[in-house]
């Protein structure tokens, strides 16, 4: 029987009913007594977290005595840094880029400096953006020009709510300014084909990745790397990963909501959680769920699995992300411009 992907549903139904139970100042406790602590995260890391959660439970326990109950909240990065601004009472967060944590910051609950509290700018892992066709590929699809063919239907989500779908975008652009020489006309010409040829635009990376996969529709989905190998554990005989000639370096960001930990009393249990991501064990657990690790002689480890000469561009290239938001992604910038067109 196929084992489907999660969706976030029940997950957000059981943070809604923790944040129900109420905790007051101080520590937030749980029924049983252990304390608290919400992880608000992206769409795809689901299944990473609901097994590191164990392993770092087990590590607190053995380290300090203390029962510990970890809650996770999945959604579109860029609307779960939304909703930590709005009020939900993130103690971490662990999201899809630095511009989403930088918001929350600049909301006046995370601290300056957070991109230099952990190591590699805050990333403990990363990924990268790679095509799921369904097997034997029929459409031929190699690389980013094949996307923009007649009759080829994509699957991507939106840049405005998910932080992948802004990777998705920037990892296109970088490949056509390549074949165009910089040419940005012709490649906001590129880039307007390649929208007109996405058959659903959903709000977050696993919405995209169950409408390819769970309902059947279009013929590629451009997707988190470690997405796309989920699907194919779960389907191995029903889809192929196809390694576009240019991508992108993408950097998961995590930070302690300062704010929110404080009055929780979980600043010492917030930090403790996000540093262990850097630990041994950790970092072999992200690439087991098809994260790259940061630490590169844990990255080796895992060759046979990931493709690690690929030509890869960073958010440096668009000159870090306030500049590539303001260029790309903002109301009326550049995606609006294209989309709307």
């Amino acid at each position: 029987m196929k084992r489907k992907i999660v969706t976030g549903a029940f997950i957000m139904t059981m943070v809604f009913s923790a944040l129900l139970s109420g905790c007051g100042k101080g520590s937030k406790a749980s029924e049983n007594g252990s304390v608290e602590l919400l992880n608000v995260s992206y769409d795809p890391t689901r299944e990473f977290y609901a097994k590191y959660n164990e392993l770092f439970s087990e590590y607190w326990k053995e380290k300090t005595g203390e029962e510990i109950t970890i809650t996770q909240s999945h959604g579109g990065s860029g609307s779960q840094a939304r909703s930590v601004i709005e009020g939900n009472e993130a103690d971490v967060v662990t999201l899809a880029l630095a511009h989403d944590v930088t918001a929350i910051e600049e909301a006046g609950l995370i601290e300056n400096g957070w991109i230099e509290e952990f190591d590699r700018n805050s990333a403990p892992y990363t990924s990268t953006i790679v095509f799921l066709v369904r097997k034997g590929n029929e459409k031929g699809i190699q690389d980013w020009d094949d996307l923009v063919k007649d009759g080829i239907e994509v699957i991507t989500p939106n840049p405005k709510t998910s932080g992948g779908a802004c990777w998705n975008f920037l990892a296109a652009w970088a490949y056509q300014q390549k074949q165009d020489g910089g040419d940005e006309e012709a490649t906001r010409a590129f880039m307007k084909k390649l929208y007109e040829n996405v058959l659903v635009l959903d709000s977050g990376a696993r919405g995209a990745t169950n409408t390819f996969v769970e309902n059947g529709q279009g013929d590629v989905l451009i997707a988190w790397e470690n997405e796309a190998y989920l699907s194919m554990e779960q389907y191995p005989d029903e889809y192929e990963i196809v390694t576009p000639s240019i991508s992108i370096l993408a950097e998961p960001s995590v930070a302690v909501v300062d704010s929110n930990a404080k009055e929780h009393g979980t600043e010492e249990l917030s930090k403790a959680y996000l540093e262990y991501l850097y630990s041994a064990d950790a970092q072999r657990l992200a690439g087991e769920n098809y994260y790259r690790p940061s630490d590169q002689e844990i990255l080796k480890e895992f060759s046979d699995q990931f493709n690690l000469d690929m030509d890869l561009v960073t958010i440096d290239d668009f000159g870090g992300w306030n500049a590539a938001y303001d260029t790309y992604f903002n109301d009326g910038a550049v995606f609006d411009q294209i989309y709307e067109s």
